[in-house]
């Protein structure tokens, strides 16, 4: 059985990442895992705040360098689509750079970019999400998956702008919301886009209530973390996108 080191890059105030991701690694049959941490400070959640909280970005960066990770996941969604279309793409690039610089070979994927590769990995095209943001960032989520040429068919945002105050959001408050959504011919409900608002014990029975493939920001990064150590993305219990049948990370 191999054993991988998983670096995580998140906000201050989050408490959900740490939770749902070794949770959901540790379900892996053929490998085990240790998680190692470096935060940003940030406690609204603003485009100002946003913006300074990815200014530190670089000192985590050589943190997690240090701590000779095998895979890093930038964990913070809507800091970086906040930024604008392809956003993560150019994050990704300058944090792997960095690695290099550092003798690092780590695979690099954000929140944003693991969840535009996941629904790709679906086959998802027309899709309908859960956000906690306010309105302005919400909507900055959906212009921003528009521009990777999906089509957001419905979508809530259920105005939380206290990061700590999103990591407390009821899971029924968010089944409430999924169900409020028009899912009518939706290829896959996001049901949090978002990596602190908890989800994970939403996820397969949402699926089998609503009908629909259902992820969330942390199966996405889930899977593009297995998908790229070289390891099966199945996971028992994490809806359709972590089942064997799912194709590999695009």
């Amino acid at each position: 059985m191999s054993h991988h080191r998983v670096g995580l890059i998140v906000p201050s105030s989050n408490v959900t990442v740490e939770t749902e991701i070794p949770a959901l690694l540790a379900r892996h049959r053929d490998a085990t895992f240790s998680f190692h941490g470096s935060r940003m400070r940030m406690h609204t959640v603003s485009p100002e705040e946003l913006a300074a909280m990815n200014d530190q970005r670089g000192r985590c960066v050589d943190e997690l360098a240090d701590a000779r990770v095998d895979a890093l996941l930038y964990a913070c969604l809507v800091a970086v689509m906040a930024q604008g279309p392809g956003e993560h793409r150019r994050v990704e690039s300058e944090v792997a750079a960095q690695l290099h610089e550092r003798g690092v070979a780590a695979d690099l994927v954000s929140s944003a970019g693991a969840l535009v590769d996941a629904l790709a990995a679906l086959g998802a095209r027309r899709i309908a999400l859960v956000t906690p943001y306010v309105r302005p960032l919400a909507e900055r989520v959906v212009a921003y998956l528009e521009a990777e040429e999906l089509e957001v068919a419905d979508w809530t945002a259920l105005e939380v702008a206290d990061n700590a105050e999103v990591g407390a959001i009821p899971g029924e408050r968010v089944m409430d919301a999924a169900r409020g959504l028009d899912l009518t011919g939706v290829d896959a409900l996001v049901i949090s886009a978002c990596v602190q608002m908890p989800s994970l014990p939403l996820v397969e029975r949402a699926e089998q209530e609503l009908g629909v493939p259902v992820l969330s920001a942390a199966t996405a990064g889930a899977f593009c973390l297995l998908a790229g150590l070289g390891l099966a993305p199945d996971l028992p219990d994490a809806g359709s996108l972590l089942r064997a049948t799912t194709p590999a990370r695009l």
